[in-house]
């Protein structure tokens, strides 16, 4: 059943690996005095009755709590291993010793081998001391609730890898993705805002392109949709945001959406 209570969306990054501006580049996008064309790692917050659920938690993610002034969060949730989604999950320590909390974490069985080998110190059976303290949920391709919340994974295809999206309501989101097998596109359509990344208008190999994640929006059929995990070859935000049809805009950090 889809989840009807009020749900504000922060995207935390809409950038990729590298961000934007790219280290030592002096193209367009990286120069740009647009705040919107300066891009964090993706990730992205949904926030229902108070509480905050972030999906991946990347170099950033220190930064991102601060600028969003995030005082608590509920869980986090992992779409894949890859270290643009995973490096900031040390600095999670923050919540564990101002809160005296441990965090919940939900990820599938691979993320969970990525983790530990970037975080050998985690998931020792002794742990040592000041390492974050961590809840590991595994989760596989079946709904699960955190609070009463429904969250449904999306398998999704990057390059070879499989990755999750999640749906919570009216609001799905994907990233990291260049392929959505048939039986998944099921769990999408209905939404009312759909996320999906687009790296670049040209080709790639493991990222939809800008006309390919149109071409998904035009099967959902949301109301509204949000392009990220841009990179400096999509172009300067404000040309590329022209083109797009009436109900698609390029995501920006810090941007809010309510649901």
């Amino acid at each position: 059943m889809p989840y009807h209570k009020p749900m504000t969306i922060t995207f935390l990054g809409t950038g990729t690996s590298t961000g934007v501006p790219v280290v030592a580049c002096d193209c367009r996008v990286c120069t740009s005095d647009d705040p919107r064309d300066r891009r964090l790692r993706t990730s992205v917050m949904v926030e229902v009755d108070g509480n905050h659920y972030v999906i991946d938690c990347g170099p950033d993610f220190r930064y991102q709590m601060i600028r969003e002034k995030v005082e608590d969060i509920a869980a986090i949730l992992f779409t894949h291993g890859h270290r643009d989604h995973i490096a900031g999950l040390d600095d999670v320590r923050a919540f564990n010793y101002v809160l005296n909390k441990t965090v919940d974490i939900y990820a599938s069985d691979t993320v969970v081998d990525s983790i530990n080998k970037e975080f050998p110190y985690i998931l020792k059976e002794k742990r040592f001391f000041g390492a974050p303290q961590l809840h590991f949920h595994i989760i596989d391709n079946k709904p699960f609730t955190i609070n009463g919340v429904l969250f449904t994974p999306i398998e999704l295809v990057h390059h070879k890898m499989p990755v999750f999206g999640f749906r919570v309501g009216d609001f799905t989101y994907i990233t990291d993705a260049s392929h959505i097998p048939e039986e998944e596109k099921g769990k999408i359509k209905g939404s009312s805002v759909l996320v999906i990344n687009a790296l670049r208008k040209s080709k790639h190999i493991s990222h939809f392109s800008l006309d390919e994640a149109l071409q998904v929006i035009g099967e959902v059929n949301p109301k509204q949709a949000y392009i990220t995990h841009l990179s400096h070859f999509m172009g300067i935000h404000e040309e590329v945001s022209r083109d797009l049809p009436d109900n698609v805009f390029l995501a920006h950090d810090g941007l809010e959406i309510r649901i």
